[in-house]
């Protein structure tokens, strides 16, 4: 075990880190795994065995402050193409038969869809122009 130089230890830490990252799917793992490979390089080098742990914990430390909340931004995003029912919110309609509390029929997207007002007290008449709120199974909720 002697014989086995300090950087061969940090890539196989590095690669025990990255198979944990699988496992689990954590990314700080990988992060870790990066800053293992980081103390590798350094042991290469003829670093110390502090420098070493110091490069590790620095580089690991960076990695998690700095892609941690770029990761969670983009998770926290909307997809900027909205498909399927989430595309049809904010569209415009034109109701068919009166449109009230109860129900109603309007022409959505060049379709048929029944649709119920969402203030129960407000109705729509033929002809008239509605925004569609939300979609409720086959019903579209307007106003």
């Amino acid at each position: 075990m002697d014989s086995i130089d300090a950087w061969v230890w940090w890539l196989i830490g590095a690669a025990g880190l990255g198979i944990a990252l699988v496992v689990t799917a954590m990314p700080e793992l990988g992060m870790l795994a990066l800053g293992a490979v980081a103390g590798a390089a350094t042991a290469g080098l003829g670093g110390g065995v502090v420098l070493q742990v110091v490069v590790f914990a620095v580089v690991s430390v960076a990695l998690i402050a700095v892609v941690r909340p770029i990761a969670a931004r983009h998770r926290a995003q909307r997809p900027q193409l909205a498909t399927g029912v989430d595309a049809l919110k904010g569209k415009h309609a034109v109701v068919l038969e009166r449109v009230d509390g109860n129900g109603g029929r309007i022409k959505l997207g060049g379709e048929v869809w029944s649709a119920r007002a969402l203030d129960t007290g407000q109705a729509y008449e033929v002809g008239q122009e509605v925004d569609v709120v939300e979609i409720e199974g086959a019903t579209a909720i307007v106003m």
